[in-house]
C-alpha cells in the first residue's frame, strides 16, 4: 500500500484502496488455527447480538457471507473514495471464516502478498459451492443494498457509503439517527466510566 495523490493505492492491483485493511482482512486464517472467526468492516453497527450468527454457521462451507448483488450506479463511496467494481463486491465486508475447512488452506501467504485485491475480495481460492450465504440482514448496506429493509429487521447495518462521523455529512435518514443514538450512548458511558489505576 502506498499513498498516491493523497489517497491509498494498491501497487499490486494498480487500483485505489478505501481502507488500510482492504487486504489484511484475508490474514484471518493465519491468525487462528481452528474454529470459526469473524471479520467485519469498521463502519458497521450491530443492531442484534452477533452471537446469533453462530446459529447460522454451516461447517460444509469455507466461508459464509451476504452475497450482495452489486449496483453500479454509485461512482463514489465513503469519504469521497472512488467506487471500484469487481466480482463479489462487498461480500468480504462481513465474513464468517470456517478455519477448519480444508479449502481455506489453499490461501497462502504468497497469495496474500501477490494477488490483486479484486481476486482476494472475490475469494478466488474458493469454488462457488464452498461459499455459504448469510441473510441480507447481517450485512445490510445502508443506501446501497439492492433490497430495502426496515431497521427493525436489520441485524448489522453497514455504512459503506459513509455516515454521520464524517464532517460535512449531509445525511438525515433514520440510519444516521441510529448511528448518532449509539454514539451518544457510548459517549455517555465513556464519560462516566471509572478509571482503574494501573
Amino acid at each position: 500500500m502506498v499513498v498516491r495523490d493523497g489517497k491509498l493505492w494498491c501497487p499490486i492491483s494498480e487500483a485505489p484502496m478505501a481502507t488500510e485493511f482492504a487486504i489484511s482482512r484475508f490474514a484471518v486464517p493465519f491468525m487462528r488455527q481452528g474454529g470459526w472467526a469473524m471479520f467485519c468492516d469498521c463502519d458497521v453497527l450491530f443492531l442484534k447480538d452477533p452471537a446469533k450468527l453462530l446459529d447460522l454457521v454451516d461447517p460444509s462451507y469455507a466461508i459464509m457471507a451476504v452475497k450482495h448483488q452489486q449496483r453500479e450506479s454509485e461512482a463514489v463511496k465513503m469519504d469521497g473514495q472512488t467506487q471500484t467494481f469487481y466480482r463479489r463486491k462487498n461480500w468480504s465486508s462481513v465474513v464468517l471464516w470456517n478455519l477448519d475447512h480444508p479449502s481455506n488452506k489453499r490461501l497462502t501467504n504468497e497469495m496474500l502478498n501477490t494477488w490483486p485485491g479484486r481476486d482476494l475480495h472475490a475469494f478466488k481460492w474458493l469454488e462457488d459451492h464452498e461459499i455459504g450465504e448469510l441473510p441480507l440482514s447481517w450485512n445490510y448496506l445502508v443506501g446501497a443494498s439492492a433490497s430495502e429493509l426496515d431497521p427493525a429487521d436489520v441485524s448489522l447495518a453497514h455504512y459503506t457509503l459513509g455516515g454521520p462521523w464524517f464532517s460535512g455529512w449531509s445525511g438525515a435518514t433514520q440510519w444516521d439517527e441510529l448511528w448518532r443514538r449509539e454514539e451518544s450512548i457510548l459517549s455517555a458511558f465513556e464519560e462516566h466510566a471509572v478509571q482503574i489505576p494501573a
